[in-house]
């Protein structure tokens, strides 16, 4: 019974291949990884070719992969990685440059699953937040491959259990802002919606996305182009203007406020929340205090459960709230969070909520 249970623990654990040039960096990873139980590291390589070597005899559920290396470089390797098992989930580790930031978006269109700041080599030792993060990630990534895994093994035949959240009824309402929270994942999942929106959705849309400084700036000029509305950093004390797209800054907080009757960005250094700054709750609780039932929340892929008690405000004033569904996020933890606990009045994939979003605004016209 006891070696069953072991070979059961082995069996479940997340299998992790390592890819980065540097020696330091690498122990420095493996370190890490090797502390977790719930980890079994199956490769370290100093290259992307390497890596593209090893892939099929490794069998990685999660790889970290470096970006700037010899011989062949991360977004080089990425489509290789992903050609030889489709269900690898890439962590793109990548330091805070503004040309890695860009590396790091491009990777996340290409099927990157998420990235990590990686810390420079004299923050190595002592670095609890990218220990935290790197493990978070990991997990939440290797369980929902794991989680994906066993779904596929399930017969056609086999009658899927129904969701068991329930959804509430909103009834309609002239929608005066959209707030959109996000993190792993979220980036992509951005860019998808807000390029799907019709001209109709000219209120303010105001995101909270987990990513660091730099990171935020490059996501902002990226969704600019593909949505074809202005976006950009919000910046303390602005108007926030209809038919603009603003983005919480990384490390800050980002909130509205009235100042009359102009309609305010408010950013501030408070602690983070959930382990984030920003996080997404206080954005949408300032939401739901400013805007009420006329407030429209949507929560994209990420895991963890930031934005639960922002959601709750915002749907305890009646105001719609729409979550991305399982199957299209890339980890349903913040969407499964107000899911379960009954807040949604729409559970939707990622490419259904453009078009439900549309039809707020239609109905209100009517």
């Amino acid at each position: 019974m006891a070696q069953s249970a072991a070979t059961d623990l082995v069996s479940m654990r997340t299998r992790v291949m390592v890819v980065d040039d540097s020696a330091v960096v690498r122990g420095f990873i493996v370190r890490i990884l090797q502390s977790d139980s719930t980890i079994e590291l199956v490769a370290t390589c100093s290259n992307g070719q390497s890596a593209v070597h090893q892939v099929a005899r490794a069998k990685p559920d999660v790889v970290i992969l470096d970006i700037e290396m010899p011989v062949m470089d991360g977004l080089t390797a990425l489509p290789k990685l992903l050609a030889a098992d489709p269900d690898t989930r890439v962590i793109m580790a990548s330091t805070l440059t503004q040309k890695n930031a860009e590396v790091s978006l491009e990777a996340m269109a290409l099927g990157a699953a998420d990235y990590i700041p990686k810390p420079v080599a004299s923050q190595l030792n002592g670095n609890d937040n990218f220990q935290r993060d790197l493990l978070a990630k990991i997990a939440a990534l290797g369980r929902r491959r794991q989680d994906r895994a066993h779904v596929a093994t399930i017969p056609a035949a086999v009658p899927r259990k129904p969701p068991a959240f329930a959804l509430r009824n909103v009834p309609p309402r002239d929608p005066r802002i959209v707030a959109i929270g996000s993190s792993t994942g979220g980036p992509q999942a951005l860019l998808t919606l807000l390029k799907s929106l019709s001209p109709d959705c000219s209120v303010p849309i105001v995101i909270a996305q987990h990513m660091p400084a730099t990171f935020t700036t490059v996501l902002a000029q990226h969704i600019e182009r593909t949505a074809g509305r202005p976006c950009r950093e919000a910046v303390h004390g602005e108007a926030i203007a209809p038919g603009r797209i603003y983005l919480a800054p990384g490390d800050f907080h980002f909130e509205l406020a009235r100042d009359g009757t102009a309609l305010k960005a408010q950013l501030n250094k408070t602690p983070p929340q959930n382990f984030c700054r920003p996080s997404v709750n206080p954005l949408f609780c300032s939401v739901a205090r400013l805007f009420g039932a006329q407030a429209v929340a949507i929560m994209l892929t990420g895991m963890g459960s930031d934005g639960l008690d922002g959601t709750r405000e915002i749907a305890g004033a009646g105001g719609a709230v729409i979550a991305q569904d399982e199957a299209s996020s890339v980890v349903w933890g913040m969407p499964g969070a107000i899911a379960n606990a009954g807040l949604c009045s729409a559970v939707l994939p990622l490419t259904g909520i453009a078009p439900h979003l549309i039809s707020l605004f239609a109905r209100s016209r009517r």
